[in-house]
C-alpha cells in the first residue's frame, strides 16, 4: 500500500472508531490552505472535535503519534480558527488518533492535546 492509501484507510478506520464511541463525523479532509487540512471534524455531545489521523503499516520506523509535532500542530491549530470563526464554535478540542495496521490494528486515542 502507498501512503495515501494508507492514510486513507486510517480515517476510515478512525472514523468507525469514533462512530463506536458516540460521536457523530461532520466533515472529512477540510482544506483551510495548502499547509493545513483537518482529517476528521466530529461531534460529541455540544463539543466539536477536530481529528489529526496519523496512520504507519508498521511501528517499524516509529509510532504513528510520534508524527505529531509542535509544527504541525501550529499548522492545525491555525487552521481551526478559520473554521471557529466561520462556524461561530465555541466549545472545542483538538484529538490526534494514532493508528497501526500491523500485526494487528492498533488505535490510540489522545483527546484534548496541546503543546
Amino acid at each position: 500500500m502507498d501512503n495515501k492509501t494508507v492514510g486513507a484507510c486510517g480515517e476510515d478506520l478512525a472514523c468507525r472508531y469514533l462512530e463506536k464511541n458516540g460521536y457523530k463525523i461532520v466533515d472529512r479532509n477540510v482544506h483551510f490552505s495548502r499547509y493545513c487540512e483537518i482529517d476528521i471534524i466530529a461531534k460529541i455531545k455540544n463539543k466539536v472535535v477536530f481529528v489529526e489521523v496519523k496512520t504507519r503499516n508498521t511501528n517499524l520506523y516509529g509510532a504513528p503519534l510520534e508524527a505529531i509535532t509542535k509544527t504541525k500542530y501550529e499548522k492545525i491549530r491555525k487552521g481551526i480558527q478559520f473554521y471557529l470563526a466561520e462556524n461561530k464554535i465555541k466549545d472545542y478540542r483538538i484529538d490526534v488518533i494514532g493508528i497501526t495496521l500491523k500485526p494487528a490494528v492498533k488505535i490510540e486515542h489522545l483527546k484534548n492535546i496541546y503543546f
